[in-house]
């Protein structure tokens, strides 16, 4: 199985975007990010749950993810091979400060993989070579292109999600504490089953995965500033450094050291 990424590259001419491209046949179980994903499937296809509905995609395809949105991915024919592009969620933010959701997890549309292409060819330029201006209009052409949108379910899941914001502040705010159900479903008003069933309804996680993964995305901004893997383990949280590295390599299919020596020269 081929599991390493041929190409990591955090973007000089963007901060906050990270490319990724991958040649591989894992199979990626269910998990979160929490940046925007755009990707372009470029050979063979894959099939992947999200939480707008199950997604095949295949070649000349695009794909969305939406931050903290739960999806997994399963090749269809052996090995596929994809580019993505991670985005922090404040490059995405509207100039009314709102924060936007991508509605279709799947799209065939060669005007949006052109962009996405060309987009992906600037991110890569040496910081000498390329400004913030054509990247971030690229950007925000292929997300126009592609309807991003605040539709009435992201509205809905807002007034839904109200009753269990005190839990997910809570772990949000300090994802390496050790934190206890029973403490967090009394922060909500809600029995521990309640409270149990309510996350995973609404996250489509467990408390204990859901902190799992705010741990992961913790490490990994850790590792971007240039954090060595064993003291980002242990800041975000984690029992060691191989209890890191194997989560993160299951999520991102990179290790933390690799994801790490990525960041641009300070």
């Amino acid at each position: 199985m081929s599991a390493a990424p041929h190409e990591l590259v955090r973007s000089h001419a963007l901060p906050g975007v990270t490319a990724l491209a991958l040649d591989s046949a894992r199979h990626y179980g269910r998990h979160t990010h929490d940046q925007y994903g755009i990707g372009l499937i470029l050979a063979g296809a894959q099939r992947s749950a999200s939480g707008r509905g199950p997604v095949v995609a295949g070649a000349g395809e695009l794909i969305t993810v939406n931050p903290g949105e739960v999806h997994d991915g399963i090749p269809l024919t052996g090995a596929r091979r994809w580019q993505m592009l991670y985005f922090d969620v404040e490059l995405l933010r509207d100039d009314d400060g709102r924060l936007r959701e991508f509605t279709a997890p799947v799209a065939r549309d060669v005007r949006a993989a052109g962009l996405f292409a060309r987009l992906y060819a600037c991110l890569r330029e040496p910081g000498a070579r390329a400004g913030q201006l054509a990247p971030q209009s690229l950007l925000l052409a292929l997300r126009a292109r592609l309807g991003a949108c605040s539709g009435a379910a992201a509205d809905a899941a807002r007034i839904d999600g109200a009753a269990l914001a005190p839990a997910r502040a809570r772990i949000d705010a300090d994802p390496a504490a050790q934190h206890r159900l029973d403490a967090l479903a009394q922060a909500c008003g809600l029995s521990r089953y309640a409270f149990l069933r309510a996350f995973a309804r609404l996250t489509g996680l467990t408390p204990h995965a859901y902190v799992q993964q705010q741990r992961l995305h913790l490490a990994r901004r850790l590792l971007a500033r240039g954090e060595p893997v064993a003291q980002a383990a242990a800041d975000a949280g984690f029992a060691d450094q191989s209890h890191l590295t194997r989560l993160f390599v299951r999520d991102y299919g990179v290790t933390p050291a690799r994801y790490g020596r990525a960041a641009p020269p300070r």
